[in-house]
């Protein structure tokens, strides 16, 4: 009987043991952000406009953003503030684009929290305590396979490289290699312009049941659509939403395993025949859902100045349709 009782005292030891040692596992950082920035000149924040054309040009881009509560577990937010400030420049040729950016933090703040079991150690970064700190390189290159630049449907292939920097504590970074391909489609139909994308995020990191972190691979998935106002005679505005997101294959389209936002985006842009054309974009919007990385809010603000000084060809060289565009 002594020994039954003995028996059941180390089992029921050994679990209390056991949870106490869960509850102090610390869950090693990640990348938290989910926003993923098309290259310069691409038109949209998310989508691509695949609107690549003429000779030799290139794109500069400024830009920011800032997302309240980014990175939600279980209705805990682990990240409460997140701002970067984004350089980034691209090349064009014809019909592709070769791109790199690059993402500097300027705030990731949280929560140190334990949720189910897990200790989440919240960010504590601004500029005056990682003035130089830059989150993972990017670099990609797109390109139009079928349609004209200015056509009613382009369909194009894209793919970007992470490369790691930062610190996995700061939630800036998964610490390895990962990439992203995507299929682009993209058109102008009168007064609409429109753009699309299904692809796969390639994501070694799989942190299997830690609530809120990477589960591998990724579908990619978001479309666009906007009204395209004339104003005056160089210069347009493009108002219309987008939306995107990323399951991961495995808990496909699950709460937990699926980040969605919707953002409301608008541009300005110079349409020029000749020299550096100018863009001028801003955003706002609303994570849909509240788990696995659907900010409560975001806001976008981009400017992008171009230089196409080397496409100084006659009108008489360009489609009508080209024609009509610049016009």
């Amino acid at each position: 009987m002594r020994s039954s009782r003995t028996s059941r005292a180390w089992v029921l030891g050994g679990l209390l043991v056991s949870l106490a040692a869960r509850a102090q596992t610390p869950v090693q950082g990640f990348d938290a952000e989910r926003f993923a920035p098309s290259a310069p000149g691409a038109g949209w924040f998310v989508m691509d406009s695949l609107d690549m054309q003429g000779r030799l040009g290139g794109v500069l881009s400024f830009s920011s953003r800032y997302a309240r509560d980014p990175l939600r577990v279980n209705g805990t937010a682990v990240v409460t503030d997140s701002a970067y400030a984004q350089i980034a420049g691209a090349v064009t040729l014809g019909s592709w684009r070769f791109s790199a950016s690059f993402d500097l933090p300027l705030v990731l703040k949280g929560r140190t929290a334990t949720i189910d079991g897990y200790r989440y150690t919240g960010p504590d970064l601004d500029l005056g305590t990682n003035p130089d700190t830059i989150s993972d390189v990017q670099v990609g290159i797109d390109t139009r396979l079928i349609g004209e630049a200015t056509g009613p449907f382009r369909l194009g292939l894209g793919a970007r490289l992470w490369i790691p920097s930062g610190k996995t504590d700061d939630y800036l970074t998964d610490g390895t290699y990962r990439g992203m391909v995507r299929l682009l489609f993209a058109g102008d139909v009168s007064w609409l312009a429109y753009a699309g994308h299904l692809g796969v995020h390639i994501r070694p990191r799989d942190d299997g049941g830690v609530p809120g972190a990477p589960r591998g691979s990724e579908l990619l998935f978001g479309a666009a659509a906007g009204v395209k106002l004339p104003l005056g005679e160089e210069s347009r505005a493009v108002l219309g939403p987008e939306v995107y997101g990323a399951t991961a294959f495995a808990g496909i389209f699950k709460s937990e395993t699926t980040s969605a936002e919707a953002l409301v985006s608008a541009r300005w842009e110079q349409t020029g025949e000749m020299g550096p054309w100018f863009r001028v974009k801003l955003g706002a919007g609303l994570g849909l859902g509240s788990s696995f990385g659907s900010p409560a809010w975001r806001v976008v603000l981009a400017i992008e100045v171009f230089d196409r000084t080397t496409e100084q060809v006659r009108e008489t060289e360009v489609s009508p349709d080209l024609a009509r565009w610049r016009r």
